[in-house]
């Protein structure tokens, strides 16, 4: 896992050529920047960091550098942006590469220097000899969207790193309120930590206390109060939203957004696919799919076709200009704590 290149980076044990590649930014971001820190002091830095986009220059290029001296330090560090030449789809690109060259630079990499080619594509062509050649003999860190058990991993991770531990309760409330965005993950673990300096122990009272919420979040807490009939604590979550500025029509769309989603996940669900398979199919984190799975157990079918209508009604009226934006929300949560007391009553 990308937990052993960060050690073996943070050890000073490192790699003559590092492969990154895939579609989880933060990874990629963040092996750079430790790369940047233990491989080079900051005066160094000024000398012997450089930084190529393969789009706009020859492979060529970045090799004489790699094979340069450093200059008043022990190594070089250079990056490589965007190797096109490895993935799977063509290029657009017009420059012309050497790549004969590159396969005998990775085969005898100069002792001084550090290569690093980052590349943001999901996948890259493993037909291709160069591809082969790198995942043989590179450092190499495919930088993929993590499932729940590694975003849970991480989480502990990170705060060990901060010097606390995280109770297993806390660790599932933080990923339910701050979702599966690594920067964001990051930033609320940081946060919690500072704030558990004393005690050294982040428990679910904190995360629920410290860790800020999204829009998504909000409305995620606001139908999940729908979903067990506190329609109360819906409109109060409601009305907070509200003072935050934000936007009747978007809280509508986002709340719309997740019943579609619960609609979806039962729909599929019934249809014999599993969690991961919907996850696929919808374009969505897993962790998302559970969460959603959990509340769609608590609506029958008939209930979830008249919500969707509700809702249906709601965007028409406020795009029409029908009725007060603000008003046609409450309009709906009242609906629909009538619907739950004539249920509850037969």
């Amino acid at each position: 896992m990308v937990f052993d290149i960060w050690k073996q980076i943070k050890a000073k044990r490192f790699a003559p050529v590092y492969l990154l590649y895939g579609t989880e930014p933060y990874l990629i971001n963040e092996t750079k920047q430790l790369l940047i820190n233990y491989v080079l002091s900051p005066e160094e830095a000024d000398f012997n960091l450089s930084s190529y986009d393969l789009e706009e220059t020859p492979i060529d290029t970045a090799l004489e550098d790699a094979e340069t001296f450093p200059f008043m330090g022990e190594r070089r560090l250079i990056f490589l942006h965007n190797p096109v030449f490895l993935a799977s789809e063509k290029s657009k690109a017009k420059i012309e590469h050497n790549l004969a060259k590159l396969e005998a630079y990775i085969k005898e990499p100069a002792p001084y220097s550090v290569l690093v080619l980052a590349a943001s594509s999901e996948k890259l062509d493993d037909r291709k000899k160069l591809t082969k050649q790198l995942k043989k003999t590179a450092a190499v860190l495919e930088a993929k969207k993590l499932n729940e058990g590694e975003l849970k991993t991480w989480i502990r991770e990170r705060a060990a790193l901060n010097g606390v531990q995280i109770d297993e309760a806390a660790v599932e409330q933080v990923l339910t309120l701050a979702g599966t965005n690594l920067f964001i993950l990051t930033s609320e673990i940081d946060k919690l930590a500072l704030y558990a300096s004393d005690t050294k122990r982040i428990d679910e009272q904190m995360v629920e206390k410290m860790v800020s919420r999204s829009l998504e979040q909000n409305i995620f807490s606001l139908v999940d109060k729908i979903v067990h009939r506190k329609i109360e604590e819906a409109l109060r979550i409601y009305y907070d939203l509200l003072k935050q500025n934000e936007e009747p029509i978007k809280i509508l769309s986002v709340i719309t957004g997740q019943f579609r989603l619960i609609y979806q996940v039962k729909e599929l669900a019934r249809r014999g696919y599993g969690q991961q398979q919907i996850a696929g199919y919808l374009k969505i984190h897993p962790f998302r799919v559970k969460l959603a799975a959990g509340q769609a157990q608590l609506f029958g079918d008939e209930e979830l076709t008249v919500i969707m209508s509700l809702l249906a009604d709601a965007d028409y009226q406020m795009k029409t200009g029908g009725m007060n934006k603000t008003m046609l929300i409450e309009m709906f949560l009242f609906r629909l704590q009538s619907q739950a007391l004539q249920k509850n009553t037969q």
